[in-house]
């Protein structure tokens, strides 16, 4: 019959793909024994970790079934995969907001502000205000940090050339961070950097709260100056727990200028109000459509004046009209956002000229 000492061994050959280290190192998997004809283990995976479930348990089981007298393999998977406070171990028992009262606002350390990007829909270009914005704020010298939290839909590591990647886990046991991606002159963490490309995240409320405290509060930061936050459509779980958990100098409202947009706006306006997250203006994207051999020309196909109207409705600036063109889709297929890689463009203008009025209305403490 094997030897633990034999399985540990065995084991030894199963790493988390971000950090290269071995699962027993991590703590990932614990209580292992030898039962009988079975080889039993617990198996506790932080947050941003689940996505590499399957592959783990299927190389934990090639590894454990050679042994000699190892004719099955029993898993013991962790409920409770995170903390729901700040500081709390990953992979340790937290409770949601279900369970119990909400958390203190906590800041995060390092960060001096915190800027949502949202929308009340799908489809209106969230994502790409909040990675040309990011990368334009730190044009003008800031430490900027961008957490994609649109965990269903995350775009954010397209859009930045970096899809092939994945973050580096560093520390032990409680002290373990996630550290951040860094391009385009930001840093960045992203579900879309944990899980294959065509794998969807199918979460409950809970699973989606740990993992965006752990994203806040887990993540070797560092010092910035600003994180910008990649919010999903709607109002949701997500918004919920961002609002509840940090304290956040302001969201931006998203939207089109057509009417579908704006009634999907106005309710993610008056949430952020309601929860006392102050909001710092809107944002109206696709304004005009640029055409690329007439660029004297503007076409507002979406309509005219929502994000003016918004705006006013709302008692809140109207912070910029972004046009539609083409560099701005070249540039987030390929991974150099339309800022960086046409600055002179129609589009990187208005990106600039947003990060300047932020900036303006919203210095940067000191």
């Amino acid at each position: 019959m094997a030897t633990p000492e034999q399985a540990r061994a065995a084991l030894c050959a199963v790493k988390d793909a971000g950090s290269g280290r071995d699962l027993l190192e991590l703590g990932w998997i614990t209580d292992l024994r030898l039962q009988a004809d079975r080889a039993v283990f617990r198996l506790t995976l932080p947050g941003f970790a689940q996505a590499q479930r399957d592959r783990i348990a299927a190389e934990a089981r090639a590894a454990l079934l050679p042994l000699d007298g190892v004719e099955d393999v029993q898993i013991e998977l962790s409920q409770a995969q995170a903390g729901s406070h700040p500081g709390a171990p990953i992979g340790a028992a937290g409770h949601g907001p279900a369970a119990g009262q909400l958390p203190e606002r906590q800041p995060i350390p390092g960060v001096k502000q915190v800027i949502a990007v949202s929308s009340g829909k799908g489809g209106v270009g969230k994502s790409t205000v909040a990675v040309n914005l990011a990368c334009a704020l730190a044009s003008r010298g800031l430490r900027v940090g961008l957490l994609d939290a649109d965990i269903y839909g995350p775009n954010a590591p397209t859009m930045l050339g970096v899809a092939d990647r994945t973050p580096e886990v560093r520390g032990e046991g409680a002290s373990q961070v996630l550290v951040p991606i860094e391009s385009c002159g930001i840093a960045m963490v992203s579900m879309g950097l944990l899980i294959d490309a065509n794998q969807p995240v199918i979460w409950r409320g809970p699973m989606l709260n740990g993992i965006i405290r752990q994203f806040l509060y887990q993540v070797d930061w560092g010092e910035r100056d600003v994180l910008v936050v990649d919010m999903p459509p709607g109002t949701g779980d997500v918004q919920l727990t961002l609002a509840q958990a940090v304290p956040m100098a302001g969201a931006l409202i998203v939207t089109t200028p057509q009417q579908v947009s704006l009634a999907d706006a106005r309710r993610g306006l008056a949430m952020f109000l309601q929860m006392g997250v102050p909001v710092l203006g809107v944002v109206e994207n696709m304004s005009v459509f640029i055409p690329p051999d007439a660029p004297d020309k503007r076409y507002a196909i979406f309509g005219s004046g929502g994000g003016a109207l918004l705006a006013a409705e709302g008692g809140v600036p109207l912070l910029a009209e972004l046009p539609l063109e083409l560099p701005v889709r070249e540039g987030g297929d390929a991974g150099t956002p339309v800022v960086l890689s046409a600055p002179d463009s129609a589009s990187g203008q208005a990106f600039l000229g947003l990060a300047e009025r932020i900036t303006a209305l919203h210095p940067v403490p000191v």
